[in-house]
């Protein structure tokens, strides 16, 4: 088995991905959305989700096709709230750099 690498690894894209996954009862035909930087993180969300919704085990899913969508091509809700261009998130918890002339009041030696 070989892991498939992405040609830009830093930029967000949407994934569709089809699977069929055999549940206790059945077997399921599923098709579902997953906003990630990679083909492999968006498998990770799948397989993740497919174990905490539907308890389904690794083993049992089966990746039948695997897409990176368009914007006008992304049908989930939850997927297309994240397409707006002017989204923007704050920035929290950031660090002030120490004056120059307080640097050596927090140096720190070791014994």
């Amino acid at each position: 088995m070989n892991e498939i690498r992405d040609a830009k690894p830093m930029v967000a894209k949407q994934y569709g991905v089809w699977f069929r996954y055999q549940s206790r009862t059945d077997t399921h035909n599923m098709y579902k959305e997953f906003r990630d930087v990679t083909l492999t993180g968006a498998v990770g969300q799948l397989i993740q989700e497919m174990a905490g919704r539907h308890r389904a085990l690794p083993e049992s899913i089966q990746i039948i096709d695997t897409k990176i969508l368009k914007e006008e091509e992304c049908k989930r809700a939850h997927v297309r709230q994240l397409l707006p261009g002017s989204l923007k998130y704050p920035q929290i918890d950031r660090v002030k750099p120490v004056l120059p002339s307080l640097r050596r009041t927090f140096y720190c030696k070791k014994k």
